[in-house]
This record gives structure tokens, C-alpha cells and sequence, in this order.
């Protein structure tokens, strides 16, 4: 039998029937470790980002992990050391980056709702730069600034109102989303930044959405951002920098998104047309590095039939991987071992054990399984372990980290009691 070609592929591969992550046989891990178990492959990371450094080669460029999509330690060593900054969202997510030996004066912190105590953190920490996010949001932090007798460097996040044409839960660049000032206002909102003394405007930032899968609303955000651009800098607002943002998709289900290469060919070109080549880039990129250098291994518990519906249980659930659950995302759902033998499969849908009908990973898969085999949900590197939960009391799984053919324990498999360490009982 042909063996599929997955999602992640080369990193995550089959060899004589059995799921290899790099030169590791995912079963062995699945009965050391335990399942779930989330395992990453690091080739795949430095793959990923070596199509972006191709892209920006010989440019004045730097590429900001957004730690958001995966935040594990090392992780964001793995980036660290590759020299990349961090796109951040929290004062947690910098203390994150501090303790995994990460540049703070590479970190750029976004978001809508940053509180005093975070810019305080930021600004004491020395980090690169601030992507504000509204007009208040300049006039606190230059208060605050001002009152450690600091400057802030400060880009603005410009909404360009282009249809990025993804899920509207992760769309961030038209008018009805809350992220960034209108276009309209942008010029306005940047004469009020530069008049404020404990602000410096170094940049102008865009991010139009997530697992974007064409060019085009990158050409036209491009345009966009730089129409502003001559326009601030007519008004005497120099722009060191322009921050495009991440939001490049990956193969999930038959998506074919542009290697990144490809896709910064196209906007360099159209940058160099319109005069600003010569500009320092920024760029914020996630789920591109992380989403297909990851798996999720997970046991089937039962296989459960029914009248409408056959159902395979899996022991792995919406608390471990929410995308399919909060987004109705896809995940390639594959055997660790397949079965040569022509047995006919069955359709299930493949779901946890939590106690919600929205605790399923996957609709109508065809597969030939029993119960004890363990199972890979692909394209686990994104928005999985990041957005795991404790409902039910379950703990957070394990994490690996694979290079070549060793395996690293990253994260401890949460206990129970670990989940409710920092309560207090009544007296």
C-alpha cells in the first residue's frame, strides 16, 4: 500500500508503515511518554523560518516569532537562537521570552488591552517597540513612559480594511474588527503620537488576519500602508520601519498556501516600486513556523457505533485542541501505524471525553482502527498547546521536542494536583 503523504511532510513521514517524526518512531514515544502527547519536530521549525530568511535576503530585516501560536520555552529557544525577536501580547508572554534567553530589544508587543503594569514591564525591560493600538492607548503609555522618564518607541497599527478571506474569528484587518486604527485616521492619530513627550514614532504596523492562503490581500495591504507611509512622512514623521504582520497559512486540508519566499519575492518587488526598499522590515509570522512541526498522539480509548453516527474516542479532547472546537478547524487526523491488510475502513467521527458535543477533533474520517492504537492529529504545532485548558481537570499534556532521531521531554505532563496547586481550601 501507498503510504499517504501528510501534513508536516518531510519531518512527519511514514517508513514501513509506521509515523516517523524525523528519524523517531511516534509509537515508541506514544509508550514512553504517555498520550496526549504533543510532539514537535525542530527541522521542521528552522525549515520554516529558512524560507523566510530566504525571502529577506540581503535586506534590513527582522522576523518576530508570535509566540502566541506556541509558547513553550523551548520553542522560543529554538527561535532565540536562529536570532529571531518575538511579537508578543502580554507581560507574560515577556517574561517568557526572558526566561528562554530571548533579545528583549527584538520584542515588539501588539494587542488591544494592554494594562499600565504591562508598559511599565516593557518599558523597564527595554523592549524594541510598542504596536499601538489606538489613540488612547498612546496617551497612557506616554504618560507612563514619561513618568520613568523613558521614551517609548512606538508604531501604529493601521487597520487597511482588506478582506484577508479566512475565518472570520481570526480575520483582524477590516473595519468591523477591534484591532488598529481606521486608515482614515491614521495620519491624524500619527501627527497627536509625535506630539507626545514620552513617545518616539519609529514605525507603522498592519496585520490583516490568520491562515491566509492567498497573496493578494497582502499586495493590497501593502498598498495600503504605504500610501500612509508618503503620507506621514510628507507631514514630517520619519518611519524607520514597516511591521506587515504574519498571518501566512499553512496546509491543513488540501490549503496551498505560498511558501514564504515566494510570497515576500512578490512584496519586496512591490516595495521596491513604490521607493521604500531601502525601509527595515518587520514581520510577525507564527503559525507558519509552528502549525505542521507539530503533532498531537492520542490513544483511541472506545470505538463506539451508532445508527447515525460511528464514534471513535480518543483520549486526547477539546481542552488539548480547541481549533476544531472554537474555529470548526480541520486537523489531518492519521494512524501512528497503518495497516497493510485491505480491511475496510469505517467512518467516524473522532471525538474526547470531555463532556461537551463540541469536544470533537474530527468529522467523518474514514479509518481503520481499533481500540489501544493511537492516532495523530496533525498540524498540532499552532494554537494547541497554547490555548490548552484544565476543564474537566484534566492536565496539559506532555511535550517532546525531536532532533533527528532523539527526543526531549519539554514540558512534564500536568498532574491533577497541579491543576489546582495555587487554591486554597476553606478554613
Amino acid at each position: 500500500m501507498n503510504s499517504p503523504t501528510l501534513p508536516g511532510h518531510p519531518h512527519f513521514s511514514y517508513r514501513d508503515h509506521a509515523l516517523f517524526a524525523e528519524d523517531v518512531r511516534v509509537s515508541e514515544l506514544a509508550r514512553s511518554h504517555g498520550t496526549p502527547l504533543f510532539v514537535y519536530s525542530k527541522a521542521a521549525m528552522l525549515s520554516a523560518l529558512a524560507s523566510y530568511q530566504r525571502g529577506f535576503a540581503g535586506r534590513d530585516a527582522q522576523i518576530c516569532y508570535a509566540m502566541k501560536a506556541n509558547s513553550s520555552l523551548a520553542v522560543l529557544q529554538v527561535f532565540a537562537r536562529a536570532g529571531c525577536g518575538f511579537d508578543i501580547v502580554s507581560g507574560g508572554e515577556l517574561e517568557r521570552v526572558q526566561a528562554a534567553g530571548g533579545d528583549v530589544k527584538k520584542v515588539i508587543f501588539s494587542g488591544v488591552g494592554k494594562t499600565r503594569a504591562e508598559m511599565r514591564q516593557a518599558l523597564s525591560a527595554g523592549i524594541g517597540c510598542f504596536n499601538v493600538e489606538s489613540e488612547a492607548e498612546l496617551d497612557v503609555l506616554s504618560q507612563e513612559a514619561v513618568t520613568l522618564k523613558l521614551r517609548a518607541p512606538v508604531s501604529i497599527r493601521v487597520n487597511p480594511n482588506v478582506d484577508p478571506k479566512t475565518h472570520p474569528y481570526i480575520s483582524t484587518g477590516l473595519k468591523g474588527n477591534k484591532f488598529g486604527v481606521a486608515h482614515e485616521d491614521a495620519l491624524r492619530i500619527y501627527q497627536h503620537a509625535a506630539s507626545l513627550a514620552g513617545l518616539q514614532v519609529v514605525g507603522i504596523d498592519c496585520h490583516i488576519g490568520s491562515q491566509i492562503t492567498e497573496v493578494t490581500p497582502y499586495l493590497d495591504a501593502m498598498d495600503r500602508v504605504l500610501d500612509l507611509v508618503a503620507a506621514i512622512e510628507a507631514a514630517g514623521i520619519p518611519l524607520a520601519h514597516i511591521d506587515f504582520g504574519g498571518g501566512l497559512g499553512i496546509n491543513y486540508h488540501n490549503d496551498t498556501p505560498p511558501e514564504a519566499e515566494t510570497l515576500w519575492k512578490l512584496l519586496l518587488e512591490k516595495l521596491d516600486a513604490r521607493g521604500y526598499g531601502g525601509k527595515k522590515l518587520m514581520i510577525e509570522p507564527g503559525r507558519s513556523l509552528v502549525g505542521n512541526a507539530g503533532i498531537c498522539v492520542s490513544e483511541v480509548l472506545y470505538l463506539k457505533p451508532g445508527e447515525q453516527k460511528n464514534f471513535c474516542i480518543i483520549d486526547a479532547a477539546m481542552n488539548d485542541l480547541p481549533r476544531p472546537a472554537m474555529y470548526q478547524a480541520f486537523h489531518a487526523i492519521a494512524p501512528v501505524s497503518l495497516n497493510p491488510s485491505q480491511v475496510k475502513s469505517t467512518t467516524y467521527d473522532v471525538v474526547g471525553p470531555v463532556c461537551e458535543s463540541g469536544d470533537w477533533i474530527g468529522h467523518d474520517r474514514d479509518l481503520n482502527v481499533a481500540a489501544g492504537d493511537y492516532l495523530a492529529v496533525m498540524s498540532a504545532g499552532a494554537y494547541c498547546m497554547s490555548m490548552s485548558s484544565n476543564y474537566n481537570t484534566r492536565g496539559r499534556a506532555a511535550e517532546l521536542l525531536v532532533e533527528g532521531n532523539s527526543a526531549q521531554v519539554i514540558r512534564s505532563r500536568e498532574s491533577a494536583a497541579d491543576t489546582f496547586r495555587n487554591e486554597v481550601l476553606l478554613p
